[in-house]
């Protein structure tokens, strides 16, 4: 049997254990561990999971891990994340669909704090949904907002997505970060539009909310300055070369625990509580990173990503053309396969492809991004609607994923605008200072 037949076996398995809801790294270790022991030798495999666990473990890089999510984590036990809402609620609240919108900008926020999609829907959900139902919003836009404003956590800098790339990709993880800040900021504003346009053409969709004074805004922007501070720190910090991506994590995760303390929102329960659950997502990256390294090897012996590469060329499309084949492949995998999971599993197949084309893959970087956060909303494993839906209990899936349809093509939308237009995601890290 050839090896790339005993590849695509191997494929095919783990793809059959990510449907029984095996956890991806547990699928991932046993498929190329198996995988390995089959093309080479049963040494070279244990070798293999011996010498990736060390270089996952000992990368410096990865410490942006636990003190980005060290940072989101601490800022909701403060209420950090509720202050930036309630000051976007408090400014335009007011104004049809209102609501909708401060959410967007509340999840924009929180996602530059904690990095985590999952984070920001559920977190934002149980902040806006029930303010939301309150003022007699449309099931299907307080819930689709919500999953899709969760997205722009996995986007807007700092991202476990872009770290979990520019280690496969062998990237700079500042680069990306500051990559990322524009098409997140427009994917932002795209929502935002999108609320207006379901609004203006039913206006029950999203009535408008209570009006505010002068000085109540005043007062939601001034509670809403610390988390704004902290992330104009810490990504002005890298823009600028004061902080390295490392540094600004520190710097970051120090001010929130320092406001909390000064503030005294942050008790020793809540530090407990947050350090708890930063061990734990910290590690389970660790294990997607270390099973990220082992699949790699197991597809290099088969020679599976030499023969797409070969297909592709074959082909014989333009670079825009293939990029664009290559996009369509994630958006249809993004139906079936979890994010992180499907960055691991495409990378070592598509990436040879896309540096042999000469397409940068910083910006190469953000497209899959995108891509990975419609995922999140794509029927039928849209994590970010599961998770939605175990906050709003009485509203159906289907009408949840009906909710994020419009947001879905507002995300469809920004991406072929940042194919069409590279600079958009280049210009700052071309113009950052080393």
């Amino acid at each position: 049997m050839s090896a790339s037949v005993i590849g695509l076996i191997g494929m095919a398995v783990l793809l059959v254990l990510m449907a029984l809801r095996v956890p991806v790294a547990f699928a991932m270790f046993a498929v190329s561990l198996a995988g390995i022991a089959v093309l080479d030798s049963v040494k070279s495999a244990l070798s293999s999971l011996a010498s990736s666990s060390f270089t996952v473990a000992s990368s410096a890089e990865l410490v942006v891990v636990p003190l980005f999510i060290l940072m989101g984590n601490v800022a909701t036990e403060t209420g950090m994340s509720r202050r930036l809402y309630d000051a976007a609620y408090a400014i335009i609240g007011s104004v049809r669909g209102g609501l909708a919108s401060a959410t967007v900008i509340g999840c924009g926020g929180f996602a530059a704090l904690s990095g985590s999609s999952v984070a920001s829907a559920l977190t934002m959900g149980k902040v806006s949904l029930g303010e939301m139902d309150r003022f007699n919003y449309d099931p299907k836009l307080s819930t689709g907002v919500v999953a899709a404003g969760g997205t722009l956590g996995i986007l807007i800098p700092p991202s476990a997505g872009f770290v979990i790339y520019a280690i496969l990709a062998q990237e700079s993880i500042g680069r990306l970060f500051l990559a990322g800040v524009l098409p997140g900021l427009l994917l932002l504003t795209m929502f935002i539009l999108t609320v207006s346009v379901l609004c203006w053409i039913n206006p029950r969709m999203g009535p408008a909310g209570p009006r505010t004074t002068i000085s109540e805004k005043a007062k939601a922007l001034i509670g809403a300055m610390p988390i704004l501070i902290v992330i104009l720190l810490t990504i002005g910090g890298i823009y600028s070369g004061l902080f390295s991506p490392v540094e600004a994590a520190a710097v970051g995760a120090g001010l929130v625990i320092i406001y909390g303390a000064f503030s005294r929102t942050l008790t020793l329960g809540r530090l407990w509580n947050a350090t708890r659950d930063s061990v734990v997502t910290t590690a389970t990256v660790m294990l997607i990173l270390i099973s990220a390294y082992l699949i790699n090897q197991f597809l290099a012996l088969s020679h599976i990503p030499q023969a797409i590469g070969d297909l592709l060329a074959g082909m014989d499309l333009p670079s825009v053309g293939t990029l664009i084949l290559i996009l369509a492949c994630y958006l249809v995998l993004g139906c079936f396969l979890e994010g992180l999971a499907m960055l691991v599993l495409s990378m070592p197949v598509f990436f040879p492809v896309i540096t042999q084309l000469g397409i940068d893959p910083i910006w190469f970087g953000v497209l899959v991004v995108l891509t990975l956060e419609m995922g999140l909303i794509s029927p039928p494993v849209g994590v970010n609607v599961f998770i939605v839906k175990s906050v709003a209990k009485n509203v159906s899936l289907g009408t949840i994923f009906k909710g994020v349809m419009p947001f879905w093509l507002a995300m469809l939308a920004t991406l072929a605008l940042l194919v069409a237009f590279p600079q958009i995601s280049l210009i700052l890290p071309n113009t950052m200072i080393n």
